[in-house]
């Protein structure tokens, strides 16, 4: 059935992977659209994947024609943060580029659905906190900018295309599914969950930039969303789309924020092991706190995070990177 037939661009990918999981799980079948640049074949689970790139018309008109698309969600992008200040081109092109090739293939297909993968990086560094949707958006490096135009890209085709989008503004995602099949694996690895388990796991030492900020302990505040949680969300918000209503952004976090000296102490009560933490000043652009307001979804999409709190997310990255598939192994 169309409206069961999802594309979702990015699904060898550590969010789209998981997605994919649920959707088959929850009766959807999925088709998958990645390059596998840095997702992985074997993560992706559904039968149905093809390999290439998304500026590439003529596959996402067979793919569409095939497989009578009637929804997608899109993943694909590059994310790191350090290297869109280096290499904004890459981002811009990637990003912005892959956004317009498939959400206009959707249309001139007759698709309406689509949901987006957005970011807390376009609040910026606000002052707001928690922040809500209507938070001033302010982005502050070209991945953020990337992000904030896919948003006004996909506002523009809702007026004037009709084109349902909703776009989900993820804040620090970590954790792995409940069966351990999938979990964090970015063949560059610079989140912090993962990369505090695996100093700890290895008796290395974790940076810490900046002591010194205005929270409780002197270290930033994050706020730190389970990956199943955040797959469930994706759910709600396509079945939202069944029957939308007027909101079409929302957070996504567990509106608890976790310092890196709560995460370190967390790290240290799954594994185990000492954290090796070593204070370096801060780095430019770091904001003191990013706490998501995510009571718009609960609201609206009716959903909550299951994992709320900082010890059962990074709990469950440990049991994956335990396996031997995580990062660093």
């Amino acid at each position: 059935m169309r409206e069961k037939t999802v594309l979702v661009t990015g699904g060898g990918g550590y969010i789209g992977s998981h997605f994919v999981k649920l959707l088959m799980q929850k009766g959807y079948t999925p088709v998958v659209i990645d390059n596998f640049e840095n997702g992985h074949r074997d993560s992706v689970l559904c039968p149905d994947w093809y390999e290439g790139e998304l500026e590439d018309r003529a596959l996402l008109d067979r793919v569409f024609r095939a497989h009578n698309i009637g929804a997608v969600v899109h993943f694909a992008a590059y994310m790191y943060v350090a290297e869109s200040m280096t290499n904004p081109r890459k981002y811009w092109e990637r990003n912005v580029g892959g956004l317009l090739a498939v959400s206009g293939a959707a249309m001139d297909h007759d698709v309406r659905k689509f949901l987006y993968s957005s970011s807390c990086s376009v609040y910026g560094a606000p002052l707001q906190q928690p922040i809500t949707e209507s938070t001033a958006k302010a982005p502050i490096n070209p991945y953020g900018w990337t992000k904030y135009i896919g948003e006004h890209v996909l506002e523009s085709y809702r007026r004037s295309h009709g084109l349902a989008p909703v776009m989900l503004r993820y804040f620090n995602v970590s954790g792995a599914d409940p069966d351990l099949e999938l979990g964090e694996r970015h063949k560059l690895e610079i989140h912090a969950v993962p990369v505090m388990l695996q100093a700890a796991r290895d008796g290395a030492v974790f940076n810490v930039f900046g002591n010194d900020y205005a929270t409780p302990d002197g270290t930033c505040i994050r706020d730190y969303i389970h990956v199943w949680d955040l797959a469930r969300a994706h759910l709600c918000a396509l079945e939202y789309l069944d029957h939308p209503g007027d909101a079409y952004a929302f957070n996504l976090g567990t509106g608890r924020g976790a310092s890196v000296l709560e995460l370190a102490a967390a790290v240290e009560a799954a594994t185990g092991k000492k954290v090796q933490l070593n204070f370096q000043p801060r780095r430019d652009g770091d904001p003191p706190m990013l706490v998501a307001d995510a009571s718009l979804a609960r609201r609206v999409l009716g959903w909550a995070p299951e994992y709320a709190d900082i010890t059962s997310v990074v709990a469950s990255a440990w049991r994956f990177m335990s396996t031997g598939r995580g990062c660093g192994t």
